[in-house]
């Protein structure tokens, strides 16, 4: 079979679409202090005063994107989901109550199925935010807010399939969920609260919630024998154990400082004399993140977590990699 792909060609017209995207993009930015900017904080603000959810809806590519603007949404702390606006006239228009705002995408503003969507909402004072490209169109003239798109075309003139439309109209949702996460003074503790899964919250969490405490998080007085150090170091299974002194971390002695260390005399003597003072420390409610970059750093497997010097857990680098963080 013949290699349809000029590799050239190829790149040239990938670089001149996302170049054409970015300057779709550029323009979209300038409306927002210009035309667009009274109807962006009216939608702003209507979606802020939702008691209900979110209902987002489009049809076809404007679907695909509107399921992705209700799931970021959802997940900065908006309630929201996204109704097929052809299943909405078959009986998920129940879906839709009075607490809630509607964000209908359209390109052309004039898509059938959402027809019976708008008159529902209409009907039931739900208010509407529409995103669309042309002005004077139904779905403009039936909101509250309606988010009128700058018109710049497409990436193909041969082909006209929604690209550079549809980039901005997720563009423009992004953007609005961020104006609502800055509004409410959403944070990454509120992030993470609803990420638990995954890389990205795992990465959220703090040391306090995963920190070893209690017989897992060993520590002993600076006079302890040495032999007695090394049984506290084995009780707590992390090789290492904290040495305290009026309450406070003033050292640590780990495997590798035995290794390094230990001589027969060394038996006669207490832990002072072989722990690494003023070890490096970490805050209980510090982002473990926080934790990996100070492990790989100084290039160590474990880290007491102190508050006013006083040692409160450790952490291990191996519960990091339990918890799903590299």
């Amino acid at each position: 079979m013949d290699d349809l792909i000029d590799p050239a060609a190829a790149i040239a017209a990938g670089q001149e679409t996302i170049r054409a995207e970015a300057r779709a993009l550029d323009q979209l930015a300038q409306a927002l202090v210009e035309g667009l900017n009274a109807p962006f904080v009216e939608a702003a603000r209507l979606l802020a005063n939702t008691q209900g959810r979110v209902i987002v809806s489009g049809m076809g590519k404007s679907g695909h994107i509107a399921r992705k603007i209700a799931a970021t949404l959802a997940s900065t702390g908006t309630p929201a989901q996204f109704v097929h606006p052809a299943e909405a006239s078959h009986g998920d228009l129940g879906m839709i109550v009075e607490a809630d705002c509607v964000l209908a995408i359209s390109r052309s503003g004039e898509t059938a199925e959402l027809s019976d969507l708008l008159y529902h909402c209409r009907r039931i004072h739900v208010p509407i935010i529409g995103m669309t490209f042309k002005p004077g169109s139904s779905l403009a003239n039936a909101s509250n807010a309606a988010l009128i798109l700058p018109e710049c075309g497409e990436a193909s003139d041969e082909a006209p399939a929604p690209t550079i439309s549809t980039t901005m109209c997720l563009a423009l949702g992004d953007a609005l969920a961020v104006a609502l996460l800055k509004a409410r003074g959403f944070t990454a503790d509120h992030f993470g609260a609803i990420h638990p899964g995954g890389k990205l919250g795992a990465a959220l969490k703090r040391v306090r919630d995963i920190m070893r405490v209690g017989q897992s998080d060993p520590l002993i007085a600076p006079d302890t024998p040495l032999p007695r150090a090394m049984e506290a170091m084995s009780v707590g299974g992390i090789g290492a154990v904290g040495v305290i002194e009026a309450g406070k971390l003033i050292g640590i002695i780990t495997d590798g400082d035995l290794r390094r260390k230990l001589t027969p005399e060394m038996f006669a003597k207490d832990a002072r004399a072989i722990m690494t003072a003023n070890p490096k420390t970490i805050a209980p409610d510090a982002p473990i993140a926080d934790a990996i970059a100070i492990m790989n750093e100084k290039r160590i497997t474990l880290l007491f977590a102190v508050e006013d010097g006083r040692p409160v857990g450790v952490v291990h680098m191996h519960d990091l990699l339990a918890a799903g963080v590299r």
